[in-house]
């Protein structure tokens, strides 16, 4: 009877253990150090961001204690609020912007044969090599006729300027792996163009959507030269120009400098974390056919 049983005992299945190659062990090995080389700088710049005042130039890794007033005296000292305030502003502008103009441009370029096509895209592919600070001089002496200086509008135009370009390219790239036979089905059903391009493309393109928005509020918010120049009111600097005043002539405040560091990256960080498979699928539209 309990051979019996032992029969229809049920066998259990061993799995065989999963060995790891030496080439993967060394891959691995290599993208731990990189990834370690890359948040190093970090680390230190929210180790150097707790420091007290007086343990600035002590040669340890980590301070005595921390000091987290820090945080609380560089926003209440300075105009750190009003600066991240402005660049909110100024990314989330110019992103709405280049969004707007974009699309069309985009959605025109890549359903539509027109002649000089081949050379509308060379031409917003060229215009990524121009620098804002080749053209700051122009610029500043156009805002300055225009009496725009010291004005959020001025900033938004100037990102959104050099950050179409972009947009247009990745968005024409995504739309023209869409099939247009989904847009012809939505039309024979009873929509018409804008309609079909409302229910159908920009929900399939919303990959490279999300894509073109981020890499233009990144670009946007991390913007320097121009708003270095074309602001000298603190309360109209962008947050990247207002943490430079903690830079002096003759000293550094580097706890500030830090502090105000690690809350200019905190936001993008968290934002791209959230993102980053959109990223990723929007940058490869069109490379697979």
């Amino acid at each position: 009877m309990s051979q019996a049983r032992t029969q229809t005992r049920p066998q259990t299945l061993t799995r065989p253990r999963r060995t790891i190659s030496p080439r993967t062990l060394v891959i691995t090995a290599v993208a731990w150090l990189l990834a370690a080389l890359f948040l190093l700088p970090y680390l230190e710049m929210v180790v150097t961001a707790l420091r007290p005042a007086n343990e600035l130039r002590d040669a340890t890794y980590l301070p005595t204690h921390f000091a987290w007033s820090n945080f609380v005296n560089v926003w209440r000292d300075s105009t750190l609020g009003t600066n991240l305030r402005v660049t909110l502003l100024v990314a989330g502008g110019a992103t709405v912007l280049v969004l707007l103009v974009a699309l069309p441009a985009a959605y025109y370029t890549a359903r539509m044969r027109f002649r000089g096509r081949k050379a509308f895209l060379l031409l917003v592919l060229v215009t990524q090599m121009f620098q804002p600070t080749s053209l700051l001089v122009g610029l500043y002496r156009e805002f300055y006729q225009l009496h725009m200086l010291n004005s959020v509008w001025t900033l938004i135009v100037c990102n959104a300027a050099f950050n179409l370009a972009f947009a247009i390219w990745i968005l024409t790239a995504y739309i023209s792996s869409i099939p247009v036979e989904l847009e012809e089905a939505a039309q024979i059903d009873g929509l018409g163009r804008l309609g079909a391009l409302r229910r159908v493309t920009i929900p399939l393109a919303m990959p490279g959507i999300v894509t073109a928005v981020i890499f233009t509020f990144i670009s946007a918010w991390n913007e320097f030269v121009m708003g270095l120049r074309l602001t000298t009111v603190p309360d109209s600097q962008p947050l990247t120009v207002g943490i430079n005043n903690f830079i002096g002539n003759y000293t550094v405040q580097w706890n500030y400098l830090f502090a105000g560091s690690v809350v200019a990256i905190l936001p993008v960080v968290v934002l791209f974390a959230f993102i980053e498979r959109q990223v990723v699928s929007g940058l490869t539209a069109g490379s697979v056919k």
